[in-house]
């Protein structure tokens, strides 16, 4: 069934809560897991990476192995990295990094400890957040409610088909682009087809998500010259399923609806402010005055939105 949520504020505040608040409100929409992207302000340089480890008695000779890849690319941490406290014998670590000198190469190497520790985003603003639970209980274990930035995306997820286990999660970031992030109800039902295609092109997937392909492809059709906007009305002639995703990077948020339009959206845009999610009572939670709710109810629907009011008035 799954949930998802997007905000945007029109000046960095506590999108982390409303975010939560979000998703809390849709949690019986799918409690498996809950996941968080946030956009905080823009580095200058440098990138954000968080990651998951998976053994958490591992984590120093983890982190020294990363330490190791990350030199070996013209990078290195700039701060120090931290981790959340938990009983779990998974860990999420967040990191500074310098800028390495081929972002895809890097990634690559990287990956290929991705058994022992899985980069989950990497951005000059992103960071994604995920783990299994509600969203009140993973908020608590990673402080999202704390978490201060100009938009995100949240998603409750209902697991139908891929494992229960924390890094096959959404969000979902599209590898190896920097801050794009995805969040998905529906199912793409010619996913392995898209997914050997771009297999063939060089990307690497980590889950068998089929979330995960669609944060891909849409950064993939952009790669080629398109703009976010005609690559989310390509997505829904080229890609089969019953599908509504919403997509992040640091200057816009954009859906897309499949020809069926069976997986609902609705959107409050109030004072350079938007608030998205799969039901209405979601952005009622966050936004109680009275307030005109969109419903995008019809079939092959798309839209973009920029994520600052400057940038709409540039």
């Amino acid at each position: 069934m799954c949930g998802i949520a997007g905000r945007i504020l029109s000046a960095p505040g506590r999108v982390g809560d409303d975010l939560v608040n979000l998703m809390d409100a849709q949690s019986h929409r799918g409690a498996d897991s809950t996941g968080f992207a946030i956009y905080g302000t823009p580095r200058d340089d440098g990138y954000i990476v968080r990651a998951m480890g998976f053994e958490r008695r591992n984590l120093d000779a983890d982190l020294e192995d990363f330490k190791l890849i990350l030199r070996q690319h013209g990078s290195d941490l700039i701060e120090e990295p931290t981790w959340n406290e938990s009983d779990d014998a998974h860990y999420s670590v967040r990191m500074v990094v310098k800028d390495p000198a081929d972002m895809p190469n890097w990634v690559s190497a990287a990956d290929e400890i991705s058994s022992r520790l899985e980069i989950q985003s990497v951005g000059r603003s992103l960071e994604i957040i995920k783990d299994t639970g509600d969203a009140n209980n993973v908020a608590e274990r990673h402080g999202v409610r704390e978490m201060i930035g100009t938009h995100g995306l949240g998603h409750a997820r209902l697991a139908t088909e891929s494992s229960v286990l924390p890094n096959a999660s959404h969000p979902f970031w599209a590898r190896p682009f920097p801050d794009v992030a995805i969040v998905h109800n529906g199912q793409i039902t010619d996913y392995f087809t898209w997914r050997e295609r771009l297999q063939r092109q060089g990307y690497r997937f980590l889950t068998e998500n089929d979330s995960e392909l669609l944060a891909v492809w849409i950064s993939d059709q952009m790669s080629k010259g398109l703009t976010q906007e005609q690559a989310l009305k390509k997505s829904i002639d080229s890609i089969d399923g019953v599908f509504t995703f919403l997509i992040s990077n640091i200057d816009s948020m954009g859906f897309a609806k499949d020809r069926f339009a069976m997986k609902p959206l609705v959107t409050v845009e109030e004072n350079g402010e938007l608030a998205a999610a799969t039901e209405e009572q979601a952005v009622r939670r966050i936004t109680p005055d009275e307030a005109d709710v969109h419903n995008y109810d019809g079939p092959s629907l798309t839209n973009t939105w920029l994520t600052s009011p400057s940038k709409a008035a540039a």
